[in-house]
């Protein structure tokens, strides 16, 4: 019940034949608890926190397993309010999860394999996608195919595996009612996340040189890297 280790078991919300009713609805659902936990919040502080807000003024970024494309979304409007212009190229592998929001840049691929040249875009980010990764080879490829293609910075988060974050979502989700899959994918990926310390050694293996890795709010995972040659 501690989670020592990681559970390996797929999610269903993973599957790609699912009805396209069923998908929209789960990604609904989905933002409304990623809403609940402020999921774009480490975005609009450490974006800027870490380059500069002149730097923010006009950049290009990636976001990986990006679903729906509502980060990509969020963070476009964001930055528009404050007179910046951010580019999102959303890319997951769900092709019918990147036709829920056609008004977005899409790109289909894998993060184990992404489909662009070294540092083409100034910030690549991930939110809440390393978990539904299988094995740490497959998150080591994910973080060094990130760190190519950052430009100036890297920033991915995720959950935190805990006892007190997967009590919390079992009751917030049960207060919701959710439909019994969703929860059970909820608190499956609570037991799919890694831990700091995790995260820290698979940085070193993927080659992120100084990469800080850090618990946020006691929930989620972050990891941060700056290119120092720009």
């Amino acid at each position: 019940m501690f989670f020592k280790h990681r559970a390996l078991q797929a999610e269903y919300f993973d599957l790609f034949d699912r009805p396209a009713a069923e998908m929209a609805e789960g990604y609904a659902m989905l933002g409304r608890i990623n809403r609940l936990f402020f999921y774009d919040a480490p975005f609009h502080y450490y974006l800027p926190k870490t380059l500069g807000e002149n730097c923010c003024r006009s950049l290009s970024l990636l976001d990986l397993g990006a679903g729906d494309g509502s980060l990509g979304v969020e963070l476009t409007r964001w930055a528009a309010a404050r007179g910046w212009d951010w580019r999102v190229t959303n890319l997951d592998t769900n092709i019918r999860a990147m036709r829920l929001n056609p008004g977005v840049q899409w790109v289909g691929g894998s993060a184990l394999a992404l489909p662009f040249r070294d540092r083409a875009f100034d910030i690549v980010i991930a939110s809440q996608m390393t978990h539904h990764l299988m094995s740490d080879d497959e998150a080591c490829r994910h973080f060094r195919e990130a760190w190519r293609v950052s430009g100036r910075m890297l920033f991915i988060n995720d959950l935190h595996r805990n006892c007190v974050l997967y009590g919390i979502l079992w009751v917030l989700l049960r207060l919701y009612r959710f439909p019994e899959h969703f929860l059970s994918d909820g608190l499956l990926s609570v037991r799919r996340s890694w831990r700091v310390g995790e995260w820290r050694a698979l940085a070193v293996r993927a080659g992120i040189p100084e990469a800080r890795v850090w618990l946020y709010g006691g929930a989620r995972l972050m990891l941060q890297a700056s290119r120092k040659d720009v």
